[in-house]
């Protein structure tokens, strides 16, 4: 075949753009035809080049023919004519492939059989035989139907283009080669930079990156079809793979990284490396994503996290992803590139990407999200005029003062985060699809804020305000440990901007932050609260590690008491000469409420002598307080095994322990209904939650609705004279007084149950109930 051929590389849905690029650093003037398909002109050596040197194409294709083809005998005349004795020898082996879009021949196998027949008629006649025996060299044929238009194809690569060599056992969930070159081309990395794949599975990313940085070409190592062909030859690819196999630097600026969990898959990675001839260049470790870090600076991260299809359970992939933010903002100079099979990516780690594309993994349908961080300081901007490397570290580190040769300067735009789904938009060219998204810019100016954290100056100035206000509160307290009272509340969401509570218990503080809108991203809020931490560590004059802050969406079907943590981190407070233990880590709260210190106080003046019930009695604190004043016994009731031990505890801890004194689990409306009618109790109290469900309840709780049979219940087991604490946190509770009218006489005592320093004097409402 003489003279220019037209050529087409095909690629995975959405990495068209990216061919083409190839192509065009390759010096061709490329054309996106449609989906998959990115066409040039060239020579029988450019088809080796192509094969040889392009990453992210997955075959180079001849195209002989192109014509309308609305029936068979169109199909079968047409391809006839061609002359395929000069492509295929008489004993040349030739499959055909085929596929149909949008065609009235719509039949693929009767197509592939349709151009079978014909090219097997026009062989015969070419070559004079009456055999064929397809026993000799193999040139693969594609015919391509779009919209009653038949393309001819010849497959000059044969086995696809992912096919390195190097990669000689495939590994679960293996990523194609040639879609780990595209997300590596797709980023904003380069070989200047630093690069980790913290799920590198069997190293396909980073292998393949490290290829790139040191521009070996990808197809160096392996043979293809068409070199087999008497009329390109051999001589053509042996001079490609043999310049392929030249670097184009001896050396990376930074060790690529590449981590995982399974040492089974970085075995099969450090194989892969060697038979790739990049070993040195990367180094794999086993190590959980939660323990990513680094201290070099605006690096990339490029990963293909697990997602669920192929491996791992949803409910702890989806844990993996909520962990995004926590862990990536301890990299607040770099870029982030992740391809997943997960829509929804963006809520789960709770910010929108800078870039998204949709791509194809295989035939799973993924999104490439890139959430991108600031820019690299070049040289002229730092203007020492010193060498890229010049700051490194012992370790690795290099101050990154590189050029952004990358995605950017590459120019293949994304859709912007905000905007429609991301297409990409093959029909186009790929120089128009980039001005579009660039403004006519050659690059887009990556933000100057962290892709993950970062504080706005808005929130720094809520936060110089807090850290005022929370001094000033620590000064007017200061004399309280003087008191005895070593267990208080310092700061009440003082400060709108900043809805935290902070109690200090001894020596320790700990905060909690109240839901509400505030515009920052997870990973954004996250640092919020962590600064919100360390200022209090500061004002406080405490160790950072004593500050112990945790926060909770207010969320329907969670107890007052979730567990949110397994850290078991308890101190032991002490309290009017009683001490207990605190929680200041695993539970929203903390196990001792402190708005109650001086309902406890009331409780013990009264217990002399007493019998007392305590129902949702939680860790006990009010059973301790009733056996330190002398009652004759005590009853705590509550459902939980975990805070029923807790309280027993407590009250070993005040040696207050034995017979006298019962823990009962079990649901306190079935300990009423079921206990026998008498007065069996001298003094009650009972401070439930305002909603809990249980899976050991058919029925959920609700105070509003259960308060009325709850506290009538209690009176009933009650004498006449006995008291009842009636305590709840619901701003919306109303007591209906009426109804409980003929059972106690009632008294509000909020205004003196509630410490002074609670600045919220509705932190909770207690009621003095008599029995009549």
């Amino acid at each position: 075949m003489d003279g220019e051929l037209d050529i087409i590389a095909t690629s995975a849905f959405g990495l068209e753009a990216v061919v083409a690029r190839e192509l065009e650093q390759l010096g061709y003037q490329p054309k996106i035809l449609s989906t998959g398909r990115v066409w040039f002109r060239g020579t029988a050596g450019d088809v080796a080049r192509a094969n040889v040197r392009l990453r992210a194409a997955d075959r180079v294709l001849v195209r002989v023919a192109s014509f309308q083809a609305d029936n068979f005998d169109a199909l079968f005349e047409r391809t006839k004519d061609l002359p395929w004795e000069r492509w295929i020898p008489r004993d040349g082996a030739f499959p055909v492939n085929g596929r149909s879009v949008k065609s009235q021949l719509s039949s693929v196998p009767a197509c592939q059989r349709t151009v079978k027949k014909a090219i097997v008629e026009r062989l015969m006649r070419g070559h004079a035989t009456r055999e064929l025996p397809e026993t000799g060299v193999r040139t693969i044929i594609e015919v391509s139907i779009l919209e009653n238009v038949a393309s001819i194809t010849l497959d000059t690569s044969g086995d696809g283009l992912h096919k390195r060599g190097y990669r000689d056992i495939v590994g679960d969930a293996a990523l194609k080669e040639t879609m780990a070159a595209g997300l590596v081309l797709l980023s904003v990395w380069n070989a200047d930079r630093p690069l980790v794949d913290p799920f590198c599975g069997t190293g396909t990313i980073v292998i393949e990156a490290a290829m790139i940085g040191l521009g070996l070409a990808p197809g160096r190592s392996r043979s293809f079809d068409a070199e087999n062909w008497a009329w390109i030859g051999k001589d053509v690819f042996d001079r490609e793979r043999a310049a392929g196999h030249v670097p184009a630097r001896e050396k990376l600026a930074y060790t690529i990284h590449g981590s995982d969990v399974s040492e089974t898959a970085l075995a099969l990675a450090r194989r892969h490396a060697k038979r790739a001839g990049v070993a040195r260049h990367i180094h794999f470790q086993k190590r959980a994503f939660a323990d990513l870090q680094s201290k070099a600076e605006y690096g990339c991260i490029v990963t293909n996290p697990p997602y669920g299809e192929r491996m791992g359970e949803d409910e702890a992939i989806e844990r993996l992803y909520r962990s995004f933010p926590e862990v990536l903002r301890r990299l607040p100079t770099w870029s982030h590139h992740i391809l997943t099979a997960r829509l929804d990516l963006e809520q789960l780690v709770g910010q929108p990407a800078t870039r998204r594309r949709k791509l194809f993994n295989a035939q799973i349908e993924c999104t490439y999200y890139q959430f991108l961080g600031p820019r690299p300081v070049t040289r002229q901007e730092r203007g020492d005029g010193a060498g890229e490397n010049a700051n490194a570290d012992a370790d690795g580190s290099v101050d990154a003062a590189t050029s952004e040769a990358s995605a950017e300067s590459w120019g293949i735009a994304e859709q912007s985060a905000g905007g429609p789904e991301a297409e990409s938009e093959p029909a186009r060219g790929a120089a128009a699809h980039d001005r579009e998204h660039t403004g006519g810019a050659s690059r887009e100016q990556a933000p100057a804020m962290p892709a993950f954290g970062g504080l706005r100056d808005r929130d720094r100035r809520e936060l110089d305000e807090f850290e005022g206000r929370l001094a000033k509160r620590v000064r007017h307290l200061r004399r309280w440990p003087d008191k005895g009272i070593t267990c208080y509340r310092i700061y009440e969401r003082d400060c709108p901007d900043v809805p935290v509570t902070i109690d200090r218990y001894e020596d320790q503080a700990h905060i909690f932050e109240y839901e509400r809108e505030h515009g920052r991203t997870l990973a954004q809020h996250i640092e919020w609260i962590d600064d919100i931490a360390r200022r209090t560590a500061k004002v406080l004059g405490i160790d950072e590690s004593q500050v112990h802050a945790k926060s909770r969406p207010r969320q329907k079907g969670l107890t007052q008491h979730e567990k949110l943590d397994e850290q078991g981190t308890t101190l032991v407070a002490h309290e009017g000469g009683l001490k207990f233990e605190v929680n200041l880590t695993d539970y929203a709260d903390t196990g001792l409420f402190l708005d109650h210190r001086i309902t406890r106080g009331m409780v013990r003046d009264m217990a002399e002598g007493k019998r007392v019930l305590n129902l949702f009695c939680y860790t006990g604190s009010f059973s301790v307080y009733a056996a330190a004043g002398g009652a004759r016994e005590t009853t705590s009731v509550d459902l939980s095994n975990t805070y029923l031990d807790w309280a027993e505890r407590n009250m070993r801890l005040n040696g207050l322990e034995g017979p006298r004194h019962r823990f009962v689990r079990s649901d306190v409306m079935e300990f009423l209904r079921g206990h026998r009618a008498g007065a069996h109790f001298d003094l009650a109290i009972v401070d439930p939650p305002t909603f809990s469900n249980s899976k050991s309840t058919e029925v959920d709780w609700d105070v509003q609705k259960a308060h009325v049979e709850l506290l009538t219940r209690v009176g009933g087991l009650m004498p006449s004279g006995g008291v009842l604490f009636f305590s709840n946190n619901s701003r919306r509770f109303k007591l209906d007084e009426a109804a409980l009218a003929e059972v106690f006489e009632v008294r509000e005592i909020s205004q003196r149950t509630v410490p002074e320093d609670f600045r919220n004097e509705r932190i909770h409402r207690c009621w003095r109930m008599v029995v009549k």
